[in-house]
C-alpha cells in the first residue's frame, strides 16, 4: 500500500493550496481517508476526514470555512483545497486511510510520506 501526498509549497498568508494523496495497492473506496498535519515541536493533528463513499465529512474547527476535502474514488485520489491559509497553517501535511476512520491518528492503518506546507509572506 502507497500513498502518495503532493502539492504542498510556499504561499503567502491568505493564499491558497490543493494538496492530493494518491493511493495504490488498496481497494480506495473500501477505506475512510483524513488529512492530517504536524508543526515543528507538535503533536500530529487532525484536519478533516471523508467517508469511503463520500457523504460523511468532518473538519478540525480551525478548518471549517477554509478547506475543503474531497475524494475522487475513480482516481483513488483524496485532495485537500486550503484557503486563506494563515502562518498557524505551516504544517507537514499526512493523508492517511483507514478501514473505519475518524479523528484519531491511532485508527489509521496507512498513512502518506508528507508534504510541506509553509506560509510566509
Amino acid at each position: 500500500v502507497q500513498l502518495q501526498a503532493s502539492g504542498g509549497g510556499l504561499v503567502r498568508p491568505g493564499g491558497s493550496l490543493r494538496l492530493t494523496c494518491r493511493a495504490s495497492g488498496l481497494n480506495f473506496d473500501d477505506y475512510d481517508t483524513a488529512w492530517f498535519r504536524q508543526a515543528p515541536a507538535k503533536e500530529r493533528e487532525f484536519v478533516a476526514a471523508i467517508s469511503a463513499d463520500g457523504t460523511k465529512i468532518d473538519y478540525a474547527g480551525f478548518a471549517k470555512g477554509r478547506f475543503t476535502i474531497s475524494r475522487d474514488n475513480a482516481e483513488s485520489t483524496l485532495y485537500l483545497q486550503m484557503d486563506s491559509l494563515k502562518h498557524e497553517d505551516a504544517a507537514v501535511y499526512f493523508c492517511a486511510a483507514a478501514q473505519y476512520g475518524g479523528s484519531s491518528p491511532n485508527v489509521y492503518d496507512f498513512w502518506g510520506e508528507g508534504t510541506q506546507v509553509t506560509v510566509s509572506s
